[in-house]
């Protein structure tokens, strides 16, 4: 590298846009003479180019790819096709083209491809400014078709112009369409002997398996915040500034694993500070709450103390901190102390101070993993809620409410176990309604402990289940319960087969609705307390008749008999015309008013009890 920086860590960015020769049309491939040499540079460089890798010792954080590389390349087993892939800024792009270097490498003395590129060769410089040739760069995400695809298709059969290869790099691979994927396969399974295709993309899954199976894949792994920490520190010293090592950490966090936003964060903490990079210009630069006050609002929090964090936090608001961070780095410091609660070594994190890491530890000690665990799951969701509100800092506000009020309270088993025992469980808390919030959030079970000290009500004894001996029964019970529906059809729409307590068999007739059975099932169960069973016969079932048929018979054959009465002949004889309504064995007494009302026998959906009832409520005459 010109400025001497070593073990830089790759990254990526949008190179200047440039005539692509390989797909302007009116170009013949065969025939392109050598490109002129780019003019210099001229005027300020930002660091994420000026500090661009160009050979793989510069690459941090990815040794398992380098190292594969470097025995391909000794044994002389390259691929023919690559697959890049990671999240965005950790060197995909600038790793293409270093590979496209290696493979082109050539100067006096070298004559293959390699890894070891010690000074410029013949085509590095045209490589690393993504002005060679015979080196295409597309970007798939603004050309995705099929007819995109054909060019290349078309242009591989051409030898290259100077170099050792023809190399084609796709960026953002993923977004070609289906077509062009489909387009691709043939020639990408068995390309020319001087073609390499270098693909690089963030999103590998929507990358047909097709295709990753003809490419040699390669991860690009997220860098760690001592990694870019480090990075930082040799750009900062090799441009003169004096930088914090907490501010450089805290760059290297909001970074997120990308050395390209990194070096982005540091050119613009570089023009925000006057005397170098300090921990309190990063802060107010990216909008971050003191650390520091970080863990006194989660502290207040865990106790209960919700008018000591709402002012924390307006505090924090005030000097500049964005609500919606503050959750961020709440939740942030949530899962540390539960790593440092289930991974030895966790407390050793270099992101963390000497101070940082012993209040941790500190806190680690005493909050349980139920605690942790859903003081992480509301901040989640509350982060989700500020980010979408009007107004971010009253909905982080109602966050807060919500964690500090069930911060320390029991779970979902414990509230059970309470209950179960009475109270007697982890013994009473006082009210948080009554007392100060020093008191902790466990004030709310009063309500809960109380119980051990009211009198359990006896159990109430259920009543015994009401016996049905008879079909009459039947009947009867569902006109007291006023089923007329199903009562007129036990009584005309179906034939009763069997009968006994518990279970009833029925033969339906024609037009009887099919759920019948499950409904007087049901009616019956709930009546009765008792489990009944309606079941349809199976097979022929002899002629009989129905309930209503036979009380008709049983009706008329008491009509017949009283006919033949002395008393009832004469009083026939004296009224011409006059019928017999009903017969009553002697002794049997009307209640007092009732009076004896008429019912259409032929009417199965008529109950002569129920509509005698409606007469007793009918207007008087006027």
């Amino acid at each position: 590298m010109d400025d001497g920086v070593e073990n830089l860590a790759a990254h990526e960015d949008e190179a200047p846009h440039r005539p692509d020769p390989a797909t302007e049309p009116g170009f013949d491939l065969g025939d392109m003479p050598a490109p002129a040499k780019a003019p210099a540079a001229t005027g300020y460089q930002v660091l994420a180019r000026k500090y661009r890798p160009t050979v793989f010792e510069d690459l941090v954080g990815q040794e398992a790819m380098v190292r594969t590389l470097r025995n391909a390349f000794e044994t002389d087993r390259v691929a023919h096709a690559f697959m890049l892939t990671g999240v965005r800024g950790v060197g995909k792009t600038t790793t293409a083209r270093i590979l496209a270097r290696a493979l082109n490498y050539e100067k006096p003395g070298v004559d293959k491809p390699t890894i070891h590129m010690d000074g410029l060769g013949v085509h590095c410089e045209a490589i690393m400014e993504s002005r060679h040739v015979d080196v295409m760069e597309m970007d798939a995400a603004s050309r995705t078709g099929i007819d995109d695809i054909r060019e290349i298709i078309d242009s591989v059969r051409y030898l290259p112009v100077s170099a050792r290869y023809k190399v084609y790099i796709i960026d953002e691979v993923h977004m070609l369409s289906k077509q062009a994927f489909n387009g691709l396969l043939k020639t990408l399974e068995e390309p020319p002997a001087h073609v390499k295709f270098i693909f690089a993309t963030t999103e590998i899954r929507k990358v047909p398996v097709t295709v990753l199976s003809r490419c040699q894949r390669f991860d690009l792994r997220r860098l760690s915040v001592d990694e870019l920490a480090g990075l930082l520190a040799r750009v900062s010293k090799q441009e003169h500034v004096e930088a914090e090592e907490t501010a450089l950490k805290l760059i290297a966090r909001a970074a997120d694993g990308s050395a390209r936003d990194s070096l982005s964060l540091l050119d613009r903490a570089i023009a925000h500070g006057e005397n170098g990079v300090r921990e309190a210009d990063v802060r107010d630069m990216l909008g971050l709450a003191d650390r520091a006050r970080i863990f006194d609002l989660f502290d207040l929090l865990m106790k209960g103390d919700i008018g000591g964090a709402l002012t924390e936090l307006r505090a924090q608001y005030d000097v500049g901190a964005d609500p919606a961070v503050v959750l961020s780095d709440l939740a942030e410091l949530t899962h540390w102390l539960t790593r440092l609660k289930l991974v030895e070594g966790a407390a050793d994190d270099v992101a963390m101070s000497e101070t940082e890491r012993r209040r941790g530890a500190e806190m680690a000690k005493a909050l349980p993993i139920r605690v942790l665990s859903r003081s992480w799951q509301m901040l989640l969701k509350g982060l989700a809620e500020v980010q979408a509100a009007a107004r971010p800092i009253a909905a982080a506000e109602m966050v807060l409410v919500r964690l500090a009020y069930v911060a320390d309270g029991p779970g979902p088993e414990e509230l059970l176990e309470q209950l179960k025992s009475g109270g007697a469980a982890g013994g009473p808390a006082p009210s948080r309604s009554a007392a100060p919030p020093s008191d902790g959030p466990r004030a709310q079970l009063r309500a809960v402990s109380s119980l051990r000290t009211e009198p359990r009500p006896a159990p109430v004894q259920a009543a015994p289940a009401l016996m049905l001996s008879s079909i009459e029964d039947v009947l009867k019970l569902l006109a007291e319960r006023r089923e007329v529906k199903l009562k007129g059809l036990l009584e005309a729409g179906v034939r009763v087969v069997s009968f006994e307590a518990g279970r009833i068999e029925i033969s339906p007739l024609e037009g009887t609705p099919a759920s019948f059975a499950s409904e007087l099932s049901e009616a019956l169960s709930r009546a009765t307390g008792a489990r009944w069973f309606v079941s349809i016969a199976r097979g022929a079932v002899a002629p009989a008749p129905t309930l209503r048929e036979q009380a008709k018979s049983r009706e008329d054959a008491a009509k017949d008999r009283a006919k033949e009465d002395p008393l009832v002949k004469a009083a026939l004889a004296l009224f011409p015309g006059a019928e017999i309504v009903d017969v009553r064995e002697p002794g049997l007494e009307l209640p007092q008013g009732e009076e004896v009302m008429p019912a259409d026998p032929d009417d199965p959906g008529i109950d002569p009890d129920a509509f005698a009832a409606e007469y007793d409520n009918r207007e008087p005459d006027a």
